[in-house]
């Protein structure tokens, strides 16, 4: 019978490229997203894969979306944790809501949607949680205290998650992408990207979602069992540890 992934924020970009990859490796896939019902509509139209919203920074949101997905599809055996937002500015002038935003969304949803199916893996003996994270979780950002810490904090939650369910069949892993070719990234001028970003990458070129995604599916299979508590750091060689 064929493995359940739910991957969060799972509609648009990376999150997108997860989706269709797991599918395409035999999953039955779900995806989470949380606000834009058209680009939804049009992964789900595209792909097949079924789509389901809820805001991942609410607790009893996330309660009741899992419970949905595992009725519709079956436990979930595979989670990806990948839904984040940014709310950038320097911290000095940084409000509360634009650090609670970025906290809640991108370090609470970790708890939010592991501990709703934690339980279950430990039960089945097998899982397998994969959270991404951030090269700027790494080496911190201008202009991204709220995000930095955040994604600092992913990879903590990583470690500690994969030590107590090591023994259960269950891997925890975190992935640091640098900057991928993804909308997000699309935004920011030719001119920034050319002279300001590129010059630091030694690959000389973005990461692509898929290359993301491949190293996603690798995680989730059986031929990962012995990995765990492991970062993942996917950049180009912009930032090595």
């Amino acid at each position: 019978m064929a493995r359940v992934a739910l991957v969060t924020g799972g509609t648009r970009g990376i999150g997108a490229a997860i989706s269709k990859a797991l599918k395409a490796a035999g999953y039955k896939v779900a995806a989470s997203y949380a606000g834009n019902d058209s680009a939804a509509e049009k992964f789900k139209s595209e792909t097949g894969i079924p789509v389901y919203k809820w805001d991942v920074s609410s607790f009893d949101a996330c309660a009741e979306g899992v419970k949905k997905v595992e009725a519709e599809l079956g436990p979930v055996d595979v989670l990806i944790n990948n839904a984040g937002i940014t709310r950038d500015g320097a911290f000095h002038k940084m409000t509360l809501e634009q650090w609670n935003a970025v906290i809640n969304t991108n370090l609470g949803s970790l708890f939010n949607m592991t501990r709703q199916v934690i339980e279950g893996m430990r039960a089945r003996k097998f899982g397998r949680v994969i959270n991404i994270s951030s090269i700027n979780g790494q080496k911190g950002q201008f202009g991204q205290v709220n995000y930095s810490a955040a994604k600092a904090g992913d990879i903590g939650f990583t470690k500690a998650l994969a030590l107590e369910n090591a023994r259960g069949g269950i891997t925890v892993n975190v992935i640091c992408p640098g900057y991928i070719n993804t909308e997000m990234v699309q935004a920011v001028p030719k001119d920034v990207l050319d002279k300001a970003i590129l010059p630091l990458i030694p690959c000389n070129r973005l990461g692509e979602a898929e290359e993301i995604a491949r190293a996603v599916v690798f995680l989730a299979g059986d031929d990962a069992g012995y990995i765990t508590g492991s970062t993942l750091t996917i950049n180009g060689g912009q930032y090595m540890v």
